[in-house]
């Protein structure tokens, strides 16, 4: 495979050419992509077994999906200034390794809420190794079309990732709910073992030679107040509004947002620059994902609940049943930027975006007994149609509304509105449906109701996302910024 420059690359031939170790250290950052997307995906299938097994109701299980998510979201932002001082492959490395032993400690929990903690972890892991991954890629491979190869396989990985997670998942917990959280452990330790061999040297930047400082406060405070805003929305169910629980979670998460704005206000060089934030197609295009991202993780959670305890299905069943809302993506990937460029991000993003909430709507039409192919399936090919069009269009359209001095801030805005998405539906979600959970010996009928209190939100999410999408074919005044 060739690439357009011949300036010797780190580790190339100098020819233009790829050579072995380029290979091979592409093989090791698209591996570990891969296991990171798995995470967002494998314990959705497992969810029953695990309450099953450890006694937890649906509003403790939704933190095993949104700890991942809230660890990824809450650090993506400092994890960039992280890996600015302290060198990728530090970074990097250390990532890989706590990864490693976060997934074996999850696959020994006694408890709930020790299986959450290694979810959170692994989400930080993740913040700091996607983002990394993608950096070496940029200055390993000579900018053209090698690049662009390699950021492609890069990115394929990644979609295939939640894919793969639903199947294997599904055949794991067969066995055990357990094996589905360890099978990464052996994996990463794999891919750490070769990283330490190929990752390249990048040193940090101290602040003589212009590195900024952590802001390690205003990424715990952040933190902290996502993981008690999610407690008070879990808590609602079980103790209404007025427990003391309730109120002091969100008065905990209150204070402490508000103690991140206060020092970002005061920041020499803040986290969120509020430059970043004026530019309406970043936050559009941020509102849109994170509204796509948790209404379809919101879905996949009722599916999921519907298909293992209504209908009685496998684990493997349903994994392989929900294939059909995220394996177009996985297929169609490697050609998503070529649809971007051929038709505009703002054209794909209004035409796609039509489809979560007409499924969702037609989700709520499904009848006792129910029959897959008909009150399920066409949901799924809904919303995989809508990531097909979406995904990519979406975060291209973000990075375009930058300058060229901000993308990776733009890029960091953009992945943490999307993880933010997916903490916060999945905890609304399965406290509607811990309210409404059905009397033992209830009718198909009378437990499926219960499924639509949630499903009416996910619905309602959604068509907010099509609005604001829909926004971005109207003709708007010209900035200094790009426009997508």
């Amino acid at each position: 495979m060739r690439a357009t420059s011949t300036a010797p690359a780190a580790g190339g031939t100098g020819t233009g050419h790829w050579s072995p170790r380029q290979w091979a250290l592409l093989t090791v950052l698209a591996g570990n992509m891969l296991i990171d997307a798995l995470e967002v995906s494998v314990a959705v299938v497992a969810l029953p077994s695990i309450g099953g097994d450890l006694g937890a109701d649906p509003s403790s299980l939704q933190w095993v999906m949104s700890g991942f998510a809230a660890g990824f979201g809450a650090t993506i932002l400092f994890g960039t200034r992280l890996v600015e001082r302290l060198g990728r492959r530090r970074v990097y490395l250390a990532a890989v390794s706590v990864f490693a032993v976060a997934s074996l400690a999850g696959a020994l929990a006694g408890a709930a809420w020790f299986l959450v903690a290694t979810r959170v972890v692994k989400g930080v892991c993740a913040a700091l190794t996607a983002p990394t991954g993608l950096a070496i890629i940029t200055s390993t491979f000579p900018e053209g079309p090698a690049r662009n190869r390699a950021v492609s396989v890069y990115s394929l990985f990644g979609a295939s990732g939640f894919s793969l997670g639903l199947v294997l998942s599904g055949l794991l917990t067969e066995e055990s709910w357990r094996w589905t959280f360890a099978f990464p452990a052996p994996v990463a330790a794999v891919l750490l073992v070769a990283g330490l061999r190929l990752v390249p040297e990048q040193h940090g930047k101290t602040g003589a030679d212009g590195g900024r400082p952590y802001e390690l406060p205003t990424a715990l405070s952040l933190s902290a107040a996502l993981l008690a805003l999610v407690y008070g929305i879990g808590h609602v169910p079980a103790h209404g509004w007025t427990a003391p629980g309730t109120v002091g979670a969100f008065t905990l998460a209150a204070v402490l947002s508000a103690v991140v704005v206060a020092r970002e206000r005061r920041a020499t060089h803040p986290l969120l620059p509020p430059r970043v934030l004026r530019h309406p197609a970043l936050r559009r295009s941020a509102f849109a994902a994170a509204a796509l991202n948790g209404s379809y993780l919101g879905l996949l959670f009722v599916v999921t609940f519907h298909l293992q305890t209504l209908l009685g299905w496998s684990p493997a069943r349903t994994g392989l049943a929900l294939l059909p809302a995220a394996l177009p993506l996985a297929l169609t990937a490697a050609y998503s930027g070529r649809m971007v460029q051929r038709f505009g991000a703002a054209r794909l993003i209004a035409v796609g975006y039509v489809a979560p909430p007409l499924g969702y709507a037609l989700y709520l039409g499904a009848t006792a007994p129910t029959r897959y192919a008909t009150d399920v399936l066409p949901t799924l090919l809904l919303l995989g149609a809508a990531f097909v069009l979406c995904f990519a269009a979406l975060h291209l359209q973000a990075l375009a509304a930058a300058t060229e001095a901000e993308p990776g801030v733009a890029s960091g805005v953009y992945q943490t509105a999307v993880q933010f998405g997916a903490v916060l539906m999945p905890a609304v979600v399965a406290a509607l449906m811990s309210a409404h959970r059905p009397a033992p010996g209830a009718s198909p009928a009378a437990a499926l109701a219960g499924y639509h209190p949630a499903l009416l939100l996910v619905t309602a999410v959604g068509a907010a996302g099509l609005a604001v999408s829909l926004t971005g074919l109207l003709p708007r005044r010209t900035t200094g910024a790009i426009t997508p």
